[in-house]
């Protein structure tokens, strides 16, 4: 018998949602909350947006804002420090995937105590973390409903991948109101990752009927509302379309989980601290040429997704087409269309190749990859 399972926590949805975080926390039984962000997200004003709806709440507060992208170990060792000194009882992650990835690093090591290192891999959790309510203000990682943390080994200079389900936040609240103060670049990077998330959710070899279902409706919201989206930061029904499929993307890989692209890109971005979603974007088409062979129908469903008329076609026709969209999608946004546009030199490829190969997210992906087809994708996407 195949037994699967689906994980999610609660979600609130809406404009205007982010006036309920305060009360969610009562809910979960918070006496103060750590709020967990980054400066930028603090320049535009929402980490004050939640600590007014605290205040309304007559709950108490601590912030911890020294978060850079691409979380690093030490960021995550003193937050721990400030979040057991300054006796809260439940963690609010303001931000993008990073922020929301270190508030919940930040939580295994306060009831869970040592080293962040401890925990990569998958289940390392033993004891149950703190209370969890995370508000995305970006439509791209999809964390604040996902099962994973992905934080930098600063020595290593690899991404480490935390899986358990108890990383999934009790309660996500997402507002689209807070994306209109991402700029174009950071909103078609998020974009395309949550693009990224949604085709390898769907094709990946942990894919079940309840994953299928969300992957395919974020996919079709981004090919249909990231341009608009990435024009206009006052697009009110393109900003909540992407809000919403970056949730369904978000439940789709979380329970399904990813494959070599993202194992690609946390290889490069551990070592070169270069943006992810403009990393994932940039490998995506040739991580799906390689793909193809593995589940030709699946890419053909795919394009149909995506709009593109496929009448008359064999599967493999179809989805060489589905990559063709994904490659214009990135071009009509302005993402780069190769790794060394963006810092990749050729003599870093057998390293990356061989941290790709050991990425848990390599483990369902459809086709078998060895260190020398990763190599191969390396040097074509340069």
């Amino acid at each position: 018998m195949h037994i699967s399972k689906f994980v999610t926590p609660e979600i609130i949805f809406g404009k205007g949602a982010l006036s309920q975080v305060g009360e969610c926390c009562l809910r979960l039984g918070a006496k103060k909350v750590f709020i967990v962000s980054d400066p930028g997200v603090m320049e535009a004003g929402w980490v004050d947006k939640v600590t007014s709806v605290c205040r309304s709440s007559h709950l108490p507060y601590e912030i911890f804002c020294e978060i850079t992208p691409n979380p690093k170990d030490y960021e995550i060792t003193k937050g721990v420090k400030v979040y057991l000194a300054s006796e809260c009882d439940a963690v609010i992650g303001v931000g993008g995937g990073s922020a929301i990835d270190a508030a919940k690093a930040i939580s295994i090591l306060a009831t869970n105590g040592g080293n962040i290192h401890d925990y990569e891999g998958v289940d390392k959790i033993q004891y149950p973390l703190p209370p969890l309510v995370m508000l995305p203000t970006t439509a791209g990682s999809g964390a604040e409903v996902s099962q994973f943390s992905v934080i930098v080994d600063s020595v290593r200079q690899v991404k480490m991948t935390i899986v358990s389900k108890s990383l999934v936040p009790d309660i996500a609240i997402t507002d689209p109101y807070t994306l209109v103060t991402k700029n174009r670049e950071l909103t078609a990077e998020t974009g395309m990752d949550v693009l990224t998330h949604a085709i390898e959710a769907f094709v990946s070899l942990a894919a079940t009927p309840l994953t299928d279902v969300q992957a395919k409706n974020a996919l079709t919201l981004v090919a249909k509302y990231l341009r608009p989206s990435t024009a206009s930061h006052t697009n009110e029904e393109a900003k909540t379309a992407m809000a919403m499929a970056s949730i369904q993307a978000g439940l789709a890989f979380s329970n399904a989980i990813l494959g070599a692209v993202h194992a690609m890109s946390h290889a490069v971005g551990g070592y070169l601290d270069m943006p992810h979603g403009k990393l994932n974007a940039i490998l995506l088409p040739y991580v799906m040429e390689f793909n193809l062979l593995a589940a030709p129908d699946k890419f053909m469903e795919m394009a149909q997704l995506m709009g593109i008329n496929i009448a008359g076609l064999t599967s493999a026709e179809a989805g060489r087409l589905a990559i063709l969209h994904v490659k214009q999608l990135a071009l009509d946004i302005e993402i780069p269309l190769c790794l060394s546009e963006i810092g990749l030199k050729e003599e870093y490829i057998p390293r990356m190749s061989q941290a790709a190969l050991e990425d848990v997210c390599i483990l369902t992906n459809p086709r078998d990859v060895t260190v020398s087809d990763l190599d191969r994708i390396f040097r074509k996407a340069l």
